[in-house]
């Protein structure tokens, strides 16, 4: 419940950034402003989850790392959108649904069954998703899928509050110096 609460708190007190945001996106390539695509939540049950567009509107709906030639689908905003992080707050709707906390592993794309096998090998599938987490911080884009779930079981075993404070700060600080983001 504290996590949705803070993310209601957090989406009105941030709502000068989603407008500008918005308007932005719109201008440059029109509606629909968020992006929404099918995720995988706890207990291998889905969802949709909620981004800012940062790509064209003809993008194939892949991850941005399996496209040949992705720049040529970045908006202009969109990779400081990327970059900074900022086209993950519309992940705190999801939070408010109740489908995501602050801290957990990412939710992995629907079709991610490589990801998902060693999720639900490790235990780490029992977990709700989170906006930013173990491996996030120690790797994001920059490691592989068997490292990022090490890591989510680490998560995992040495869950407590001030783990995930330390976890929120560490992601603050990565955002700001940009580390580990690669598309």
């Amino acid at each position: 419940m504290l996590n949705r609460l803070f993310a209601f708190f957090l989406l009105l007190v941030l709502s000068p950034i989603f407008l500008i945001l918005s308007l932005v996106i719109l201008i440059e390539d029109g509606f629909p402003v968020f992006f929404k695509q099918k995720r995988i939540g706890m207990n291998y049950t889905f969802f949709y989850i909620y981004k800012f567009r940062s790509m064209k509107k003809n993008t194939p709906n892949v991850a941005t790392h399996l496209l040949e030639n992705p720049d040529q689908y970045l908006l202009k905003i969109g990779g400081f959108i990327r970059k900074t992080s900022l086209d993950e707050l519309p992940n705190l709707i999801n939070i408010i649904k109740g489908e995501m906390l602050f801290v957990g592993p990412r939710p992995a794309l629907y079709n991610q069954d490589d990801l998902m096998a060693l999720r639900v090998a490790t235990g780490v599938s029992k977990l709700k998703p989170g906006l930013t987490g173990w491996a996030q911080i120690n790797g994001r884009d920059d490691i592989s899928i068997e490292q990022k779930v090490q890591l989510e079981q680490q998560y995992m075993n040495k869950k407590s509050t001030l783990f995930e404070i330390e976890i929120i700060i560490k992601t603050f600080t990565n955002v700001l110096f940009g580390k580990g983001v690669s598309h």
